[in-house]
């Protein structure tokens, strides 16, 4: 094992990436804070880095402590936190090590923010926003009208083929995080509106498969930053002006007006293809009166 930990942190970003399927934005994020924690170590006491059995709690919290004193917000260290913990299970798998010195140490706690959405009588406005008879336009509103009717997130809609969409039985294949696999039904008109965008392109359900839904320029795959910008400003348009406004806007709509027409927490997790329940809680948040609703009328004494 190199004496600076480098040869470590390579072996556990590529059992992420290859092993896991962690998405490369997450290996990168796990990499940033992974480098920055061994690089602390390395000037805290730089023998450690030759047996990581000898990285206590003590020099975590020394660590944690620092990012704090750096300004850094509970979240990001919460993160940071969450990456030590992730690299000392898989030295303890691996053999390397026999205990994980980050256990047992306390994750920040983290305000989770509700959500900017749009309400419901709004949503006519928004898709009314892109020019009806522009290639552009038609583009956009099969965006807006593919997203609220989804709730999936930006990649994920940017990587979508023509082969994706199932338009007979109204079903989306979506490529989600760690490159899990989803089925996700969508309605009548975001179906209209796909057919309205691809027959001015001059493509159909029939053209080859692996085409890109969306395209930018040149007819090649929509980059992200196109989406965003476009979405952005309809969005901005119709929440007048409210800051953090972006496509993950329509995500939280999507999770909040199913919810609010009844649809249970779990179906909801399902759909947006959530690893864990506690990330589609926030919903409950937007709520607390639907919640209650569904508790009274679920609820044998409720």
């Amino acid at each position: 094992m190199m004496n600076n930990g480098t040869e470590t942190l390579k072996e556990f970003l590529n059992y992420i990436q290859f092993e896991r399927g962690y998405s490369a934005h997450t290996v990168t994020a796990y990499q940033h804070d992974l480098e920055k924690f061994l690089n602390f170590i390395y000037k805290y006491d730089s023998i450690l880095l030759k047996d990581f059995g000898k990285i206590d709690r003590q020099a975590i919290r020394h660590f944690l402590g620092k990012e704090y004193e750096e300004g850094n917000s509970a979240k990001t260290v919460a993160r940071r936190l969450a990456s030590i913990k992730s690299l000392f299970n898989y030295l303890v798998q691996a053999e390397v090590i026999c205990d994980n010195p980050a256990i047992h140490i306390k994750t920040p706690k983290v305000e989770k923010k509700i959500p900017t959405f749009v309400q419901e009588n709004k949503i006519e406005d928004l898709m009314k926003m892109p020019d009806a008879v522009t290639l552009i336009g038609k583009r956009d509103r099969a965006i807006l009208e593919l997203f609220y009717a989804t709730g999936i997130r930006l990649n994920e809609l940017a990587g979508l083929n023509i082969g994706s969409v199932n338009p007979q039985e109204k079903l989306l294949r979506v490529l989600g995080k760690g490159n899990k696999e989803r089925i996700v039904p969508f309605g009548k008109p975001a179906k209209n509106a796909l057919e309205s965008y691809l027959k001015k392109r001059g493509e159909s359900w029939a053209s080859p498969q692996q085409t890109p839904l969306f395209t930018g320029r040149g007819e090649k795959r929509i980059a992200v930053r196109t989406i965003q910008q476009r979405v952005n400003i309809y969005l901005k348009a119709v929440l007048g002006g409210r800051t953090g406004a972006s496509p993950h806007t329509l995500r939280h709509t999507f999770g909040t007006h199913l919810l609010e027409n009844d649809a249970d927490i779990r179906s909801i997790q399902e759909l947006l293809g959530h690893s864990s329940i506690s990330s589609t809680q926030i919903y409950t948040k937007v709520n607390p009166k639907k919640m209650k609703d569904i508790y009274t009328d679920a609820h044998p004494h409720g």
